[in-house]
């Protein structure tokens, strides 16, 4: 059965002003009538190069504790290489179906990577409006060059140049909140399973859609991850939930958007927050994300660090192996 992907259904609605109507939204997710419209608080920003490392560091486990997500400038990951990860990116959901579908993910699949449209089920049967590309960057006995683009050329070169930055902004953020729970600085690390975690890339691509009031690029979720980085492009479109609203999400250039997702949550035994976040999308202007996800491999068994446990902070989490724990969130089913 061939599947309709999103891009197409773009191309072929901007005419009518018209989406189908498993894409429109329940009034209490309608972006139009869920956004919060008064003055928006600030998501914090985080300047890594201040020389001033314990004000880093504060700050960083500041953000994890009360939004679970925080912007990272002069993070060291060069602005020329966000640029050139963008244009291959781009390149890529710019080609042709048939050179897309030639990396889709199979359909009896048990792994996500690949090029593919739904990911997980949704309770009222309603569809996101965005196409992705999944595959994984590090470490290299994980990676699999079946589903990474053959075109543009330059594809490969770049994301694993990517890859050895992102490892080691991820590995200095991990060391901080591990100090931050007064724990050595490889905790965090070693409880997603150190030299084996697993740097899954995503490419996000919301093409224009003619009634953005009513759908969402991707519908209100925390992320599966131990943390998340990610770019976006220039289109706005991230919107964070704090202080029961919607907030959009400020836009800076080169920046790195890190999110804390369900496993630091758990192996910090809640005291990191899981960020609740959702995707809107554009009437005239394709949005683009490149989010890196870090996640333990399939059998790491993850749980709150015992260290954190005692008589007055019993654990609130119960330990699940991690593809026991994905594949009940993404089918919905209950996590205690």
């Amino acid at each position: 059965m061939e599947i309709e992907r999103v891009q197409d259904i773009s191309s072929s609605s901007l005419h009518t002003e018209v989406i189908p109507l498993e894409f429109i939204r329940s009034e209490k997710e309608q972006p139009a009538i869920t956004t919060f419209r008064g003055p928006v608080p600030a998501i914090p920003v985080v300047d890594l190069s201040d020389p001033d490392e314990e004000s880093v560091a504060r700050a960083v486990v500041k953000a994890s504790e009360e939004w679970g997500i925080f912007q990272v400038v002069n993070h060291g990951i060069p602005t020329e290489l966000i640029k050139r990860l963008q244009e291959v990116g781009r390149t890529f959901f710019e080609l042709p179906s048939s050179e897309k579908e030639s990396v889709a993910k199979p359909a009896d699949a048990k792994d996500i990577e690949g090029y593919g449209t739904k990911l997980q089920k949704e309770v009222e049967g309603k569809k996101a409006w965005v196409d992705h590309l999944f595959h994984r960057i590090w470490p290299p006995s994980c990676v699999n060059y079946s589903f990474w683009p053959k075109n543009p050329p330059e594809y490969r070169e770049v994301n694993e140049e990517y890859a050895l930055h992102v490892k080691k902004l991820s590995e200095t953020l991990l060391g901080i909140l591990s100090e931050g729970l007064g724990l050595r600085r490889e905790a965090l690390r070693e409880g997603l399973g150190g030299d084996l975690v697993e740097y899954m890339m995503k490419i996000n691509y919301y093409p224009p859609c003619p009634r953005p009031d009513l759908a969402l690029g991707v519908p209100a979720h925390t992320d599966l991850s131990g943390i998340t980085l990610l770019v976006p492009n220039e289109v706005p479109g991230l919107q964070v939930f704090k202080d029961d609203h919607w907030f959009d999400a400020e836009y800076i250039p080169s920046a790195v958007i890190v999110h804390i997702g369900d496993q630091i949550l758990r192996l910090s035994n809640g005291r990191y927050k899981n960020v609740l976040h959702r995707t809107t999308v554009d009437k005239d202007r394709t949005r683009m994300s490149w989010p890196v996800f870090l996640e333990p491999h399939r059998e790491m068994i993850v749980g709150p660090l015992p260290e954190l446990i005692s008589d007055g902070n019993p654990p609130k989490y119960k330990p699940f192996a991690f593809k026991d724990y994905s594949y009940r969130k993404l089918n919905k089913l209950p996590l205690d």
